[in-house]
């Protein structure tokens, strides 16, 4: 055998290989959660605080409730951070390295359930997308719960599908399923309720097919996974009594009883949009071929052609999971439309219901914040993927009319694949050239050395990602879409997003939320005194203070006047309360309105 064709051989066997897919989503997300990780500090909140808490946890021994009060959040985040303090020390990295596992971890679990709910080949494209999505890339590097809930939530539900395709095993799975929606409470508190309640119409509406709430092991499983939230509250309440579960309760209750800068019901309906963009343009399309494709099944509302139809790449690629049938071929035959149906239900309350219920809870919730959100970001990968998926397979097979009809309050639309597509190109192309110019005139007008100019530089990455997607639409049309095929198109809409991310993550602003406050640490003088003495702390509060009581490796007295201080020492003082100071002190450095002085 000659070396060329061995090499194709192993090529496509390498291709083939069952871990490929999770190898490429490896390679593919592994250089963006690393980029810039050099240059990194805490986000004051709520990250700082999170680290902070950990921390002390860590330092003091008490794992149970080291506060002077009953904490008002359940202690599953922090024990993580401060096991992985126990491993790796205390630092930001130790810090954030559990949100990047279980990042990673979650973006395997949508694949698994993409290859369920639609094909392998759609599953990949959504955990690559859900990997480029800013907002969830921000959160994997950031040292909050909340990845950490997305991922057990979504190991729940991965876990009820797996249930109904191996019945043998139904009762492992719904075990699993069990146990980390209970984690989730133990890592998020009642922030576990809204995804819950999401998947009620699935849970509830097919339960006659798959019956999950009569398999016991389900609440067996959240019976287990609730142990140590409820070993922690007894123990807890041995010291603060009832107050312990109060103080839980009564957190959600303040939450929700007031707005937060001024995020008024709308938030969530221009946020999301925004900061998914541009997935979130593609996961309305994938939306609605979901949503045409179950009310074409029942004659509804559009008129079906067999390209508007999602199920016809579905039906076309016969390496989805939910084609595995445990029948006969008779028996599977005689039921093929039956299981399509109810296929396409499931993918409905899923796919639709569950995060559109999702977002109606959460606009309704009066505290309204972007990492609130977190939950619909898989979501908004699996739409976009269906939806990304359609127009690769419009690319490769011309079509020159797209007709949809009876839809309320317009009047028949007839559409070319052609026309479709033009117009996404070169809608992106404007878009791109409109930041390319913008970048530009900041290159011009700017400093130097100013930092408005790595934006510029995001933005320039950004704006010829996008010019590249009609310059691949004129080779097509040029060349032909035999030799030009969708898949260089889609290819370079992960591209662009990719490299965008990737520089926004080397200029630091995706780990790096206190470049000055890292500056100040890293002064010869400051870090010498800080490693070598105990610093006392003087009414520090507020986000630099989280900071400063993170990153002070030893910790003196905590005072409220100068004068409780013995002398000579070192403390933290604000600005302010240091200008009343009469006795005898040395300003040795100054951050974010904080001093670090030494008593004489």
């Amino acid at each position: 055998m000659s070396s060329k064709p061995k090499l194709s051989f192993i090529k496509r066997n390498f291709l083939t290989w069952a871990g490929f897919p999770y190898l490429s989503l490896l390679v593919w997300m592994v250089p963006l959660l690393l980029i810039g990780i050099g240059n990194h500090s805490l986000m004051a909140h709520d990250e700082g605080l999170y680290a902070w808490r950990s921390r002390l946890m860590y330092d003091s021994g008490d794992w149970i409730n080291p506060w002077k009060s009953p904490h008002h959040k359940t202690p599953g985040f922090y024990w993580l951070i401060a096991g992985f303090y126990s491993l790796f020390g205390i630092s930001e990295f130790s810090v954030r390295l559990p949100n990047m596992i279980l990042g990673i971890l979650t973006v395997f679990i949508v694949y698994e359930i993409g290859k369920i709910l639609l094909t392998k080949n759609v599953a990949w494209l959504a955990a690559a997308i859900l990997s480029v999505e800013f907002l969830w890339l921000q959160y994997s590097r950031l040292g909050t719960p909340d990845v950490p809930m997305v991922c057990v939530v979504l190991l729940g539900i991965l876990s009820l599908l797996k249930a109904e395709l191996d019945f043998k095993h139904r009762y492992i799975w719904g075990l699993i399923a069990g146990c980390s929606f209970a984690i989730g409470f133990l890592l998020r508190s009642f922030m576990i309720f809204p995804p819950l309640i999401a998947l009620l119409p699935y849970l509830i509406l097919e339960h006659r097919r798959h019956n999950h709430l009569r398999n016991p092991m389900l609440y067996l499983g959240f019976l287990l996974g609730l142990v140590p939230t409820i070993i922690w509250l007894l123990l807890s309440s041995l010291r603060f009594g009832d107050d312990s579960f109060t103080q839980l309760v009564n957190f959600v209750i303040q939450q929700g009883s007031s707005e937060r800068e001024n995020n008024n019901w709308i938030y969530y309906f221009w946020h999301i949009p925004l900061l998914a963009f541009p997935w979130s343009f593609h996961s309305l399309l994938g939306a609605g071929l979901l949503i045409n494709d179950f009310l074409s099944k029942y004659n509804l509302q559009f008129k079906k052609t067999h390209l508007y139809s999602y199920k016809i790449w579905q039906d076309g690629n016969k390496n989805s999971e939910q084609d595995v049938c445990p029948m006969t071929l008779s028996r599977h035959a005689l039921l093929t439309d039956t299981l399509r149906e109810r296929t396409t239900k499931k993918n409905l309350l899923l796919l639709i219901g569950f995060p559109l219920i999702l977002f109606i809870q959460l606009s309704i919730f009066s505290t309204r914040l972007s990492h609130y959100s977190l939950s619909l970001y898989p979501f908004i990968a699996l739409l976009a993927a269906v939806g990304l998926n359609w127009l690769g397979k419009i690319w490769n097979q011309e079509i020159k009319k797209i007709e949809i009809t009876n839809i309320p309050l317009f009047s028949s639309v007839r559409l070319s694949s052609t026309h479709i597509l033009k117009t996404i190109n070169y809608s992106f192309a404007t878009l791109g050239i409109l930041i390319l110019l913008a970048s530009i005139v900041v290159f011009l007008i700017s400093n130097r050395d100013g930092e408005i100019r790595n934006y510029a530089t995001i933005g320039l990455v950004l704006s010829l990602g996008w010019l590249t997607l009609p310059l691949i639409w004129i080779a097509r049309c040029r060349f032909g879409k035999s030799l030009i095929t969708a898949r260089y198109w889609i290819v370079a809409w992960l591209i662009s997003a990719w490299l965008t991310l990737a520089v926004t993550g080397n200029f630091g602003f995706l780990s790096n939320y206190n470049p000055d406050f890292q500056a100040f640490l890293q002064q010869p003088e400051i870090a010498q005194i800080l490693e070598n003495h105990a610093i006392n702390f003087v009414n520090v509060d507020g986000k630099t203070g989280v900071l400063i009581n993170f990153y002070t490796p030893k910790h003196g007295k905590r005072v409220n006047e100068i004068y409780q201080l013995p002398t000579p020492s070192y403390a933290w003082i604000s600005e302010q309360q240091a200008s009343t100071i009469s006795q005898p002190h040395r300003i040795i450095g100054e951050v974010q309105s904080y001093q670090l002085i030494k008593l004489n």
